[in-house]
């Protein structure tokens, strides 16, 4: 873990952040999608603020986690959906709970007082960092959406939140 820094992604990143991306989508547990988005896509659809990287000491891209806003509506301006992805050959060795540190962070300081996301309940590994970095199981949501690339099957989501204890 020692070897891991977090820093701000730029556009220098994108290969390397779209490469995870898709890398997670291929393992098909990620997310319904089944092709990363383009750079202007992706950079579009996430808060500048929020989105970071993980790196080893010769800046290869570990990992990266970034968030979007849930709703344009003023009442949810602290609600954020999150997204975190670490390269399959660097998970096992903090990477993703640097990057959920990091960003918990960073959501705290900016007034988020919520961090929510959907995992695959067949996502053990994906429960279980989040679990540890304080975010909460608040329920499964039953054949929310269905998967194209297993033949457009439904597929159940566990919704998961965090909620800041420094914003009131």
């Amino acid at each position: 873990m020692s070897d891991i820094a977090i820093r701000p992604m730029t556009a220098a990143d994108a290969a390397a952040v779209l490469a995870i991306y898709q890398s997670g989508m291929d393992a098909s547990n990620a997310s319904f999608e089944d092709t990363a988005p383009s750079w202007a896509a992706f950079d579009t659809g996430k808060l500048r603020e929020h989105r970071l990287v993980a790196v080893d000491p010769d800046g290869f891209v570990l990992g990266w986690v970034a968030v979007s806003q849930v709703s344009a509506r003023p009442v949810y301006a602290g609600v954020v959906e999150h997204s975190v992805y670490v390269d399959p050959a660097a998970q096992g060795r903090g990477v993703g709970r640097a990057l959920l540190d990091a960003l918990l962070a960073s959501t705290d300081a900016a007034g988020i007082w919520t961090v929510q996301s959907g995992v695959f309940p067949e996502n053990a590994a994906s429960r279980a960092l989040h679990r540890a970095a304080g975010f909460r199981e608040v329920g499964i949501r039953e054949r929310i959406g269905r998967h194209a690339s297993q033949g457009n099957r439904w597929r159940d989501v566990v919704f998961i939140e965090r909620r800041s204890p420094h914003v009131a």
